[in-house]
This record gives C-alpha cells, sequence and structure tokens, in this order.
C-alpha cells in the first residue's frame, strides 16, 4: 500500500517537474536554433523562394514567349 503524499510533497514534486520541463523546452530551442540559422541566411532563403514561386507560376514559359514574340516583330 502506498503511503500517503502530503500537500506539500505534491507540490514539491510538481515544481521539480516544472523545471525540468523548462529545462528540456531550453535545451530543444538551443539545438534547434532554426530562427538564428534562418536569419543568417535570409538573403539566400528569399532569393530561393522568388525563385521557386517564378517557375511555378509558369514564368519561365512566359518570358520565353515575351522574348520569341519581340524577336519576330523586329
Amino acid at each position: 500500500m502506498t503511503t500517503p503524499r502530503t500537500t506539500a510533497e505534491l507540490r514539491r514534486e510538481i515544481e521539480a517537474e516544472r523545471e525540468q520541463l523548462a529545462q528540456a523546452v531550453e535545451h530543444l530551442r538551443g539545438e534547434l536554433g532554426v530562427t538564428a540559422r534562418l536569419r543568417q541566411k535570409l538573403p539566400l532563403v528569399a532569393g530561393g523562394g522568388l525563385a521557386a514561386g517564378f517557375v511555378l507560376s509558369g514564368g519561365i514559359g512566359a518570358t520565353m514567349r515575351y522574348f520569341a514574340r519581340r524577336s519576330r516583330e523586329l
């Protein structure tokens, strides 16, 4: 049979669990560091996003058709 725990013991256990959880979260933030890494490479990421958006929207084909049409007119 287990011995009943007092309110003070329960509070100490809960506080210890909270501290362990806070330490684990801080450790994960440090390990991931996604925000810091993204800030360092922001121009590269923005350029890649712009290029991907251009290609996905059909920009290459539209640009080629534009230049082909202009060359025929000259």
